[in-house]
């Protein structure tokens, strides 16, 4: 990175959107945090995920994760709001156009995720000028710096109307 972009990042507002003129590749973001509570890991299963490893602490030391796993639909939805609360401050909102996901390793009760993400490509649009795709990877980490969510995603990036 320059340090031109090092002074740009620094200079960088709370709360600013950034549009698609305001990314480079190797740009790299970082939400806030928010903890794994056991009991919204039983809810969210309860209701989206009801496999007994994400539900029941004795079925989850005899299962493959060898007790009370999260899932990974949970780790995603909180993967997200973090990067909407501020992780990815995209003006127009993050618009996703596919992407590749892998789960390294269970979410636990007790976890504080944060995630890391990083430009990784940036695309403009041909044919809609005032757009491009931006490829994207973010990281989920937990408190000991392990990652349990990883996604490579192209997301939809609107330019500065000028």
């Amino acid at each position: 990175m320059s340090e031109t972009d090092k002074a740009l990042e620094h200079a960088r507002q709370p709360g600013e959107q950034l549009y698609l003129d305001d990314l480079h590749v190797g740009q790299r973001f970082t939400s806030g945090t928010y903890l794994m509570e056991e009991a919204r890991i039983k809810e969210f299963a309860a209701e989206f995920d009801p496999q007994p490893f994400h539900l029941d602490e004795t079925a989850a030391e005899a299962s493959v994760f060898k007790g009370l796993a999260a899932s990974g639909w949970h780790t995603a939805a909180v993967a997200m709001r973090l990067l909407v609360s501020g992780g990815l401050p995209l003006a127009n909102g993050i618009v996703g156009l596919g992407g590749e996901i892998a789960w390294p390793r269970p979410t636990r009760p007790g976890d504080i995720l944060c995630v890391e993400s990083e430009i990784v490509e940036i695309t403009p649009s041909r044919s809609k000028p005032h757009q491009g795709i931006v490829m994207v990877r973010s990281i989920a980490l937990n408190q000991n710096r392990e990652s349990v969510y990883v996604l490579t995603a192209k997301l939809l990036v609107s330019k500065r109307k000028t």
